[in-house]
């Protein structure tokens, strides 16, 4: 049975020529880049390079970015550094009930600590309103937080029009790119960002790596304490052999996303087009129209399946996917992101699963996947 991976949005194997580079970098590159002998700054050079790569990735400046050890981290210096730094202005925070953990939890502490936090809805489709945003904004409004593609659904938020939105009005702008990097081209400049979130593990990178952009002007409160390291932003040795597989990565990225999108796009369309041939019930948890959706990750309700008896079915079938759920000591909580989009008695909440292409799957592989589902399907229905 050949064993079918299709959950890339919570991590990708590492390409083969990131493989390359840190097998090389571990034996050229072991200097510590805060050393002034030769072989610190040999690893000083090649972090500058990195950082320079990354900045050029979103059109940013050089001392705009930020290493950290991935989106977590990142998410958890642009929201408390922001919101320390800027208390004395107000207090108040925006977001929605749809993002990441590694945004809700921050804000719900934050709350605890006596800041006002606004969680704003999503329709159906998991898309914000603009307008509410805008009725949202408050004269103590400090912060803005929204991401910028759904890790569950693939739904792209209108980054563009909240970033002009909160540039005119002088209010700090965060999104959580995680998701978008790898798949949208995105120009921190243009779109009007000043704090943005990558992680690298989601772009054929190693784990334990990632980055915050900062615009030049934003003040953020330092949250670790240390040597001078990332400019005081982010105390502690740079993880430089992350940091170059990290690199290759990008650069691997820039050369291919195009042509990777593309085939994206034909997963999609191929496993659509197999589940409708084999006549199997199901909706799509969103809108797939490119205009508001990646190509890359798609969730789907299948009516009268139990997430979590389906998952394992799938699993032992040789299917690896998600439920884009929270998963705790084996018991799996419905989605806050499905929650937000079609209320708390949705059955969409129990019965939905995320698929989540990577540029090494084919399209005989999607329809595997359906045979295999229809199986499934026809099996736990003839059970009920």
């Amino acid at each position: 049975m050949k064993r079918i991976y299709l959950d890339h949005a919570a991590t990708t194997p590492i390409h083969p020529s990131v493989k390359d580079v840190m097998r090389d970098a571990m034996e050229e590159s072991f200097g510590n880049p805060s050393s002034i002998h030769h072989f610190g700054r040999e690893s000083r050079k090649r972090l500058d390079e990195a950082r320079t790569t990354m900045a050029k990735s979103i059109n940013g400046n050089y001392e705009s970015i930020i290493f950290t050890s991935g989106g977590t981290e990142a998410n958890n210096l642009a929201i408390f550094g922001a919101a320390y730094a800027n208390q004395h202005k107000g207090n108040h925070i925006i977001t929605t009930q749809i993002e990441h953990h590694a945004v809700l939890h921050p804000c719900e502490q934050l709350e605890k600590e006596g800041f006002d936090v606004t969680y704003l809805p999503v329709n159906e489709n998991g898309l914000v309103d603009i307008m509410d945003v805008k009725k949202a904004l408050r004269k103590d409004t400090i912060l803005t937080t929204i991401m910028f593609v759904n890790n569950e659904t693939g739904m792209k938020q209108p980054i563009q029009m909240i970033g002009n939105m909160m540039r005119s009005r002088g209010i700090i702008f965060h999104t959580d790119a995680v998701q978008a990097f790898g798949i949208e081209s995105i120009d921190v400049n243009e779109m009007k960002i000043d704090l943005l979130t990558v992680s690298s593990h989601k772009i054929y990178g190693p784990k334990g790596v990632g980055f915050l952009y900062k615009r030049d002007e934003i003040e953020l409160a330092q949250r670790l304490f240390g040597g001078e390291q990332e400019r005081t932003w982010r105390s502690g040795t740079e993880n430089t052999l992350a940091i170059e597989g990290f690199k290759k990565a990008v650069e691997v990225l820039q050369d291919e996303r195009d042509k990777r999108n593309e085939h994206y796009q034909s997963l999609t369309n191929r496993l659509i087009h197999s589940l409708d041939e084999k006549s199997i019930d199901y909706h799509v948890n969103g809108d797939l129209s490119p205009e508001v959706h990646v190509p890359n990750i798609i969730n789907l309700s299948f009516p009268g399946m139990d997430v979590e008896i389906f998952l394992t079915n799938l699993d032992l079938s040789g299917i690896a996917v998600s439920s884009g759920s929270a998963c705790t000591a084996g018991a799996i909580d419905p989605s806050h992101v499905l929650r937000a989009m079609y209320g708390e008695d949705s059955p969409r909440l129990r019965n939905s699963i995320r698929f989540s292409f990577g540029k090494d799957n084919t399209e005989e592989e999607m329809e595997q996947v359906a045979e295999r589902i229809q199986l499934i399907v026809n099996r736990l229905a003839s059970k009920n």
